[in-house]
């Protein structure tokens, strides 16, 4: 009863903990669902009444529009994206927001050691009998984060889903809280097309029953999971937790049987997709969010056998250099755990990398692989840390290869129309030997 009692004293609204927000602090939140909207749009209004000002909020992967990424109050709250979505991309390539290079699995050390945090601000599940709070669908920062706030605030969702190895925050840490149950961002369903499904098939030839994989985002990794379900004993182990891998689960394709650690459940920092995932995590001792700079760990990812990671890229060049995360100097996200599930997977017994993408991009205008990086693109994955490369031409195995061999590798899975020239190219830079 003495936590319940203490839930009400400390219950409030979101219009009052933005009161108790000062001007010059610094905020933080964790990734996509964690973020409390009611209490940032709540900011956002005191803000733009002109009754607050220099206020900046730390996080990454935002799923709507966020106040501190709004042009109209870029002179009075200041957003710093860690990992983009399409708000805060828009606000950095604008000007009026600031971005933090880094990659997933560092952010809570950083967070740590160089972020003075007044508050962190949350989503969470509602309490539960012995007063904890879980951050429902985030492992990732939190934990670090709760360490270093003075200040935390929540906003209690009834549909927040109540993981069993969230961080958990006690009533009694707990500066300030609101009720707002509302609906939790769902992420749309990539569209499979032939060549997604094309990229899937190949990539899905080369992973063995037995296996534990890293999915990322988008249409290919999605048709990974569809070609994968005739797989038995696969292992999931990943940054981010998708519908295809509930897809994989309910099948029985994936069922970690196989895995040295964390055997028979499925381990990511977080999760964000459809309410059917949601419903997946609640109470269920079968799926384990758990921080980040465990997950990401490339020492973890190598510790499983044929441990199996996908990402995607933007474009790559003749070195095999991998940019994921910018468009020559215009952002679009952030590092995330590519290069960490790349190297991890490296030194996995039997493990491999995947780097997949369609060969064309702008409709067919241009290609994806080419002879060096647009001016200002940022390396992903380095060119000595990049495994395989596909597209819906093939394969390129990189790794061991001569910088002549990959090229060469490259251009045979490129788009046949731009193969032509890209050979030009080769030979202009003296590579084809």
């Amino acid at each position: 009863m003495e936590f319940v009692e203490e839930y009400k004293y400390k219950l409030t609204s979101a219009e009052e903990i933005a009161s108790q927000i000062e001007p010059g602090w610094t905020c933080a939140s964790d990734i996509a669902l964690a973020v409390p909207y009611a209490i940032c749009d709540a900011i956002g209004e005191r803000a733009g009444a002109g009754e607050l000002s220099d206020v900046t909020l730390h996080t990454m992967l935002d799923t709507k529009p966020l106040s501190f990424f709004n042009e109209e109050l870029r002179d009075r709250l200041h957003g710093v994206s860690w990992f983009s979505g399409a708000g805060e991309r828009k606000a950095v390539n604008g000007g009026w927001a600031d971005i933090m290079p880094s990659y997933y699995r560092d952010m809570p050390s950083l967070l740590a050691e160089y972020v003075d945090l007044d508050a962190y601000i949350a989503m969470v599940s509602p309490m539960d009998k012995h007063g904890y709070f879980s951050t429902g669908c985030d492992g990732s920062v939190s934990e670090a984060l709760l360490r270093k706030a003075k200040h935390i605030y929540l906003q209690v969702n009834r549909n927040m889903p109540r993981a069993l190895t969230a961080p958990a925050i006690h009533i009694s840490q707990v500066t300030a809280l609101c009720e707002e149950n509302e609906e939790l961002p769902v992420l749309p369903p990539a569209k499979p097309d032939k060549v997604s499904t094309t990229i899937g098939g190949l990539i899905a030839g080369e992973i063995p029953d037995g296996a534990t994989i890293q999915l990322g985002i988008g249409a290919i990794p999605d048709a990974v999971g569809t070609a994968l379900k005739s797989k038995r004993h696969l292992g999931i182990h990943t940054e981010m937790f998708t519908d295809s891998m509930v897809e994989l689960i309910a099948c029985g394709a994936a069922d970690n049987s196989r895995k040295p650690i964390h055997k028979g459940r499925t381990v990511a920092a977080f999760a964000y997709g459809s309410k059917r995932i949601y419903e997946y995590i609640d109470d269920n001792p079968g799926i384990e969010l758990l921080p980040v700079d465990y997950v990401n760990d490339p020492a973890v990812i190598a510790a499983h056998p044929n441990f199996m990671s996908i990402n995607a890229a933007l474009e790559v060049d003749f070195y095999g250099q991998v940019c994921a995360e910018s468009i020559g100097t215009r952002h679009v996200s952030g590092t995330g755990g590519q290069a960490d599930y790349v190297r991890g997977a490296v030194m996995s017994a039997g493990g491999k990398s995947f780097i997949a993408f369609p060969s064309t991009g702008k409709n067919g205008s241009v290609s994806k692989i080419v002879p060096t990086l647009t001016p200002g693109a940022i390396v992903s994955t380095s060119k000595n840390d990049v495994d395989c490369i596909v597209t819906e031409y093939g394969i390129a195995k990189l790794r061991g290869k001569t910088l002549s061999q990959r090229a060469k590798a490259l251009i045979a899975i490129a788009h046949p129309k731009f193969r032509d020239e890209l050979v030009f190219a080769a030979k202009k830079q003296n590579i084809l030997i």
